[in-house]
This record gives C-alpha cells, structure tokens and sequence, in this order.
C-alpha cells in the first residue's frame, strides 16, 4: 500500500507531510519519556525485520493479486505505540530514499496510512482492550486479527481519500473503494494471523515484553537476546533468500488501480512531480529491490517476457539485507537520541533551581 507520488496532488501530499512531521514531533516527545535503553536495540532488530517482511508480497487466491505486510501493529505491540510508530516513519524513509519504493512526496501518506491507523489508533483502541483481562493465545490471536484488519481498513480508506482529494478523476471515489477495502480485508487476515505468531513466540520467551508494554510499564530488566537473536536470522534468511520467492502479482493497491484504470502507473508531469521524481533517481542505488544497469537504470526482464518465479536474484538478496542494516542504523540511531534527550531532561530537572 506504499502510494507513488503520481497518486497525490502537491497540495494532499504538503498536508499529509505536515500532518505526519506533528506526529513525529509528538511520538518524539512521548516516547523520551517511557524509552529505556535497552529498547533502543530491539527497535532496530523489529524495524530491520518489517523492512525484510514487506519485501515478501504474498498472493490472494483467486484475484490476481498479492499483499505484504504492514506491520505496524507487531511494531506497536512490541515498541509500544509511540516508538512503533517512529519505527514504520524510518521504514518508509528507507524505502523511498534508497529503493524507490513509495514517492518522496507521497511519504506523509504512506506513514499516515501504514502507522498512524495502526500505532496510534488500532493498538490503543482495540488490541489493549481484547488483552486487558488476561493473556492467552486466544485473546493474542483475535486481538491481532481484528486490530490488523481494522487498521488496514482504515488505511485503504486513506488512499482512497486522498486521492479523491488529488482530483484523480482517473479513479473514481465509488468504484476505486469497492475494490480497496475487499482486497485489504484479505491481506488485513493474513497479517493478522503473521501478528498473532510473532507476538505468541515473543510473549512465550519473554511475556514481560510484551505485557508491559501494553500496560504502559517499562520492561526493566529483561532480556530479549533470544528472541532479538531469532529476529535477526529471521532478517537475514527472508531479505536474503526468501524475498526471491514473493508473489509476481500486482499488490492490493496497484491490482486496484488496474482494475478501476485500466493502469497501475498514473502520470503526472508538474514540476514538483519532476523534482521529487529526480531526486528519488538520484537517491535510490537499488530501485525496486534490484541492481541498476551502465546506464543508471533499473535491470528490467525483456519486454513481453513473463516474470521468472522464484525470482533468484542477487540485487535482490543485496536490497533486503543492505535495506534492513540501513533501517536497524537509523531506528537504532532515532532511539539512541531519544535516550540522550530523555537523559538531558532528567540531568536539567534534576539541578536545583
């Protein structure tokens, strides 16, 4: 669900940036202070893995069409909202920096409908609620199904919004929602059930994790070697070798846009469009998970010539790994400054007036 910049007028996309800039600037300030230090590499090690996640699109049968997942619920329940949602803003930094994946302009959208309705609305409201009378598999399970697919929901709904409110008369509000909110009820199941396992492994090797992060606590001394270590082969094997096996379909959002369009590529040629567009030329060394070729373009199969599956690709190896080592390098960094700014509070209140 990662919207080009193509999907947005500058308008919706300056407000979405806007919009998402404040409540950077508020998960900043909650979370320095609740985080603990021995957060800060647990942030890294969960955003290196959503990073790998996302680039495993899985296919819906019978459509056509391939989801991946999100992630930002498993983010808000093992970071805690607050710090989830900062980790899914440095995911979608990554992706649209260095891979292309989602338009820089678009970026505000895309953390906007991938973190907001999950950190800061679905796990508050609905996740916290089914769990608060006791932890049980059960209650894990339908907590993360229903806090998934709601939270999907509503971002679906968010594409649909804004580009409505781009003026893009090439997708019209009906016809493109009938299509969005089915699909993602899907992909919203499918993410509920990876939520709930994740969450289930964690909870069973360390369940003060993930308790006391629901109930506002801080985790204290408790180690999560074991399940960071498990976490971080889990990077490695899927951004390394298991990304080669994601689905050739189109994703949720593009299938939507085919079948509502004709196209999955909207045009858009302003000069705002044209700088971003450059710009992200420039930035991205590995557009769409893959090597570029001499020329600085993006090794592409011949036309007309069905995509190989599984796609054995070394540029895709790279991405997955690289990508996640940059998003555990700046999440990781992004805690680490929080702590400074948590410690520099605490050193300036604690001086006598």
């Amino acid at each position: 669900m990662h919207m080009a910049d193509a999907l947005i007028s500058p308008s919706v996309g300056g407000a979405m940036l806007a919009v998402t800039a404040g409540l950077v600037a508020l998960s900043v300030k909650k979370t320095s202070n609740e985080l603990e230090q021995k957060k800060v590499p647990l942030m890294g090690i969960m955003g290196a893995f959503i990073f790998a996640a996302q680039m495993i699109n899985f296919t819906i049968p019978g459509t056509g069409s391939s989801g991946h997942l999100g992630g930002g619920m498993l983010l808000a329940v093992l970071l805690g909202p607050s710090a989830g949602f900062l980790t899914m803003a440095s995911i979608l930094l990554i992706q649209a920096l260095f891979f292309a994946d989602g338009g820089l302009l678009a970026y505000g959208c895309n953390v906007f409908n991938l973190g907001f309705f999950s950190c800061l609305i679905a796990y508050p409201l609905i996740f916290r609620l089914i769990v608060r009378k006791g932890w049980t598999l059960r209650r894990i399970f339908w907590a993360s199904m229903i806090s998934a697919v709601f939270s999907l929901q509503l971002g679906a709904f968010s594409v649909v919004l804004e580009t409505a409110m781009s003026g893009k008369t090439e997708l019209p509000f009906q016809s493109f929602i009938l299509l969005m909110q089915p699909i993602h009820l899907a992909i919203g199941l499918v993410e509920g059930l990876v939520t709930a396992s994740v969450v289930s492994f964690v909870w069973k090797a360390r369940p003060e994790i993930v308790e006391n992060i629901a109930a506002g606590l801080p985790i204290g001394n408790v180690s999560f070697k074991k399940a960071g270590a498990v976490l971080a082969v889990c990077v490695l094997v899927i951004g390394g070798i298991l990304s080669w096996f994601a689905s050739v379909n189109p994703d949720g959002l593009e299938w939507s846009m085919f079948q509502v369009a004709g196209t999955s590529e909207l045009e858009n040629s302003d000069g705002l469009h044209r700088t971003m567009a450059d710009i992200q030329a420039v930035t991205a060394f590995l557009p769409d998970y893959d090597f570029k070729d001499d020329s600085g373009s993006q090794i592409v199969p011949a036309e007309n010539q069905p995509a190989a599956w599984p796609a054995v690709s070394a540029g895709t190896s790279v991405s997955g790994v690289v990508g996640a080592l940059l998003t555990l390098g700046l999440t990781g960094l992004a805690g680490l400054l929080i702590v400074l700014i948590k410690r520099r509070r605490k050193k300036l209140s604690d001086q006598p007036a």
